[in-house]
């Protein structure tokens, strides 16, 4: 499965408004709401708050990857932002972050969930892909820049 499988341009913000870790979370949670294969918003905003207690999802390089399985989705639901300014995220290298993307699984669906975790932070670890997803200016840029770094880095 590939990440613009599950991305679109409905739920990319590109200059995401809000000023703490917590408001960030919850718009982004609102944005991936949207989606038609969101069951219950409020179970699944517990999973991914839930999941956030455990351990910060701010992993490093400006970029955080909340994520959560739960029931309350039918298929792999995602989220993608880049903030308006800089949030303090508690993050585990202590730095700021830009770069959101929230991705929620089925509590039954442990392996593409796993892969698209593991998908998402292998491209986040290449400071050139981070610098073109912050510079870019709408969602549909942004969406591309996924297709175009996908189609290099993995195979079809």
């Amino acid at each position: 499965m590939k990440i613009t499988d599950i991305l679109n341009e409905k739920v990319i913000v590109t200059k995401l408004p809000g000023t703490t870790k917590a408001e960030i979370l919850n718009a982004m949670i609102e944005l991936a709401a949207t989606s038609d294969r969101v069951i219950d918003k409020e179970k699944m905003r517990m999973a991914i708050l839930e999941r956030e207690k455990i351990m910060s999802t701010g992993v490093g390089s400006g970029f955080a990857i909340p994520h959560g399985k739960t029931d309350a989705v039918q298929d792999i639901v995602a989220a993608f932002a880049i903030t308006d300014q800089p949030i303090d995220y508690q993050s585990l290298d202590d730095q700021p972050v830009r770069i959101i993307f929230l991705l929620v699984g089925k509590d039954n669906s442990v392996g593409p969930h796993i892969k698209l975790l593991s998908r998402i932070s292998r491209l986040m670890n290449k400071e050139e892909f981070r610098k073109k997803l912050i510079n870019a200016e709408s969602p549909s840029e942004i969406l591309q820049i996924f297709k175009q770094e996908e189609s290099t880095y993995f195979e079809s």
